[in-house]
């Protein structure tokens, strides 16, 4: 199996994903779990917290900040190194101007760093509702037209492995 027959089995399958072009309540739930993921919904609800939060929900919100810094640091990296353009579609054209490139998904890397530390963070309620949340979010950004399927397996991957690490040196 070639590079190209690999890509284009992910852009097959995430064509039958796509719920982008029909309106109706899949694209609805598509667009707004898409951008529950996005990085600055999820930092100024952790300032917040942070600022009006008890001493546990600071350090939680102080280690999330920290951890969306650095997994945001470093997928920009590898997305302007690997520069895989983004599906082509009319939905989400803020992502499609302020980042034209889509591997690997920072969404679903963000959703799935923020499950991973919530987990081993606590409570428990926080760290089962992220971890059901995380993978709708890359579902969705598929759903949404601006990621290929394998874009967000490896967000996925990048941010278990993120999350596990920072919760080594934040946790």
């Amino acid at each position: 199996m070639t590079l190209n027959s690999i890509l284009q089995v992910d852009a097959d399958l995430s064509a039958r994903m796509r719920v982008a072009e029909e309106p109706g309540l899949p694209r609805r739930l598509a667009v707004f779990l898409g951008h529950t993921g996005d990085s600055w919904f999820w930092l100024a609800g952790l300032l917040a917290i942070w600022v009006l939060g008890d001493l546990a929900w600071r350090g939680r919100s102080q280690a999330l900040i920290i951890g969306i810094i650095i997994t945001a640091v470093l997928v920009m990296a590898m997305k302007f190194t690997i520069r895989r353009q983004r599906p082509e579609g009319e939905l989400g054209q803020i992502y499609r101007r302020t980042d034209p490139h889509s591997f690997p998904s920072g969404h679903a890397a963000r959703a799935m760093m923020l499950a991973v530390m919530a987990v081993g963070l606590g409570p428990a309620w926080f760290g089962i509702t992220l971890a059901i949340w995380a993978p709708l979010v890359g579902i969705a950004r598929v759903a949404m037209g601006v990621h290929y399927l394998s874009d967000i397996l490896a967000g996925w991957l990048i941010g278990a492995v993120m999350g596990i690490i920072l919760l080594q040196f934040l946790g």
